[in-house]
């Protein structure tokens, strides 16, 4: 049962935070150390984002659908010019930066990275170059004006990520703003974007740790259950961010970022919580 409860809330925790421009990863990492658990594990975390890119697809499904039947359109008619083949050429482009460095540094992503103190001043960090991309950048730029340079720019923003606490979304909007993208796509961009990288990189952890994940029954079962509830709680935050996002500066998630980055440093100065 305890279990079953720590998974639930790990699964809330990963559905709230993994489009939310507050990094995931850093949440994963502290709330675990709170509570004595231990780290989880990036193999863990990984496997567990199938379930939030499963809501991700529900909800974008029609405009993936338009990308797949316009790009399979352009392959046979030799014309490349459609938006949405744009698009999808964007969103490929964008993905090879993270899987090329995910790769190289999948190492120091599994060990060195999930340093505590690296995830504090992660937070902090990047919540200033968020604050920087949104307070002087002219954001008046829609999705289907952007080249395929664009996508691939971002998609070294989206690269990022791998430092915990970066914050994937964060990242990618931040790269977005930057391009002079309007906020809502900016936000937009970033979902889709998102999807073949996590997709691979959960794939990925689940075929080279399925020994360790599969260890015990209880572990597998936890698993299922917090990538279920993290799809959930998922599918209704990214609603949020749209809608938040259209009205509204990044300030709110900045300042949540710089404190919680601060919190972490003195969680970890006073011995509450142990790297």
């Amino acid at each position: 049962m305890l279990e079953i409860l720590k998974a639930i809330l790990l699964g809330v925790v990963q559905g709230l935070t993994e489009f939310l421009p507050v990094s995931s990863t850093a949440h994963l990492r502290i709330i675990p150390s709170f509570f004595g658990w231990g780290d989880i594990g990036a193999s863990y975390t990984a496997v567990m984002q199938v379930g939030t890119m499963i809501a991700i697809i529900l909800y974008f499904r029609n405009d993936l659908m338009n990308m797949v039947k316009s790009t399979l359109l352009s392959l046979k008619t030799r014309d490349f010019n459609s938006k949405d083949t744009k698009l999808f050429i964007m969103i490929i482009l964008g993905t090879i930066p993270i899987v090329i460095l995910g790769f190289l540094l999948k190492d120091f992503i599994r060990h060195e990275f999930r340093n505590m103190y690296v995830v504090a001043s992660s937070l902090i960090f990047f919540s200033l170059v968020l604050w920087f991309a949104d307070r002087y950048t002219k954001k008046t730029v829609n999705m289907e004006k952007l080249g395929y340079a664009d996508g691939l720019i971002i998609g070294f923003f989206q690269a990022l990520a791998l430092i915990p606490g970066a914050s994937r979304s964060g990242s990618t909007i931040s790269g977005a703003f930057f391009r002079n993208m309007t906020r809502e796509d900016a936000a937009r961009f970033s979902f889709l974007l998102s999807i073949p990288a996590v997709l691979l990189s959960g794939t990925y952890e689940l075929f080279s740790q399925r020994a360790e994940l599969m260890r015990a029954d209880s572990a597998i079962l936890s698993l299922i259950i917090a990538t279920i509830v993290s799809g959930v709680v998922g599918y209704w935050s990214i609603g949020f961010l749209l809608s938040f996002i259209k009205k509204h500066s990044m300030n709110l998630f900045v300042i949540y970022r710089i404190l919680f980055g601060i919190l972490i440093i003195i969680l970890l100065s006073t011995k509450v919580i142990s790297n």
